[in-house]
């Protein structure tokens, strides 16, 4: 638990100041969770000993491995199965069985900056769905090895499988006793390898069929953001696919060796 004298001391009058700065620098809006963003702020703050809040804004504003974790810490970990219905309608009647044309058994798949798993499961339910081979899985990685931890015992809140239908549910996960939180299924877990990955640092694998990043470089500066675009389409084989969030087009994707084939869809060419 933070220390409340530690949060006593912290200039409250740079708070609003810091989250328009932080809206306008990054493109985070945050005003609309003050509680747990302010609680959630202090205890990275307590961590490196700072008590502005606009020293602690140059700080990741400068180091880009603290605005990761920043990140990781704030915003990038809340998900749900199956967000944004429309792209996963997508994968599971089109994309992913063409992809299986292409590859066979030789399908790979990342779930880059994958949170708590949901998306990493998401895919091995489509996966499951469409009977491809039990060969085939979803790599999830992240920077965040309490997410990764929590991706891996599999249990989650009523809130993230708003979006499963009752016949997925009762298929691919548990219903705890005397609780809200359902536990993902052992057959559902082998499709998925959850691994520590940082994607500013950490060299990429190669030949992938299926690359998801969504809703993660969105929070970078526009240098990083291409950089890590470039990587990914050198990270996918000739004719995958790299699958990016709603607010992410990707505008030189030419460049990269990539054409767009649906909003926010880029095949290498």
């Amino acid at each position: 638990m933070i220390d409340l004298d530690f949060m006593e001391g912290l200039k409250d009058e740079e708070y609003p100041l810091f989250l328009r700065r932080l809206n306008e620098r990054f493109n985070i809006d945050l005003s609309g969770y003050k509680p747990r963003v302010k609680r959630r702020i202090g205890i990275l703050m307590k961590k490196y000993k700072i008590s502005s809040y606009l020293e602690y804004l140059r700080l990741i504003e400068k180091n880009e491995q603290k605005r990761v974790e920043f990140l990781n810490k704030l915003t990038i970990n809340v998900s749900e199965f199956f967000r944004n219905a429309d792209r996963w309608k997508l994968l599971k009647n089109k994309y992913l069985s063409l992809l299986y044309d292409r590859f066979g058994k030789e399908l790979k798949i990342w779930s880059a900056g994958c949170a708590y798993g949901q998306e990493s499961y998401s895919l091995a339910i489509l996966l499951e769905e469409l009977h491809l081979p039990s060969s085939i899985k979803v790599l999830a990685t992240d920077i965040d090895d309490n997410a990764l931890n929590r991706g891996k015992e599999g249990i989650y809140e009523y809130r993230s499988i708003l979006n499963l239908s009752s016949d997925l549910l009762e298929k691919y996960f548990i219903h705890l006793e005397d609780s809200r939180h359902y536990k993902v299924k052992q057959r559902l877990k082998s499709r998925v390898e959850f691994k520590h990955h940082n994607l500013l640092t950490d060299p990429f694998d190669e030949n992938f069929s299926l690359i998801l990043c969504r809703n993660v470089v969105i929070y970078f500066t526009k240098e990083v953001k291409n950089i890590l675009y470039y990587r990914f389409s050198e990270a996918l084989s000739k004719g995958g696919i790299l699958l990016t969030g709603g607010t992410e087009r990707i505008f030189n994707y030419k460049e990269l060796g990539l054409k767009s084939i649906e909003p926010f869809f880029y095949e290498k060419e």
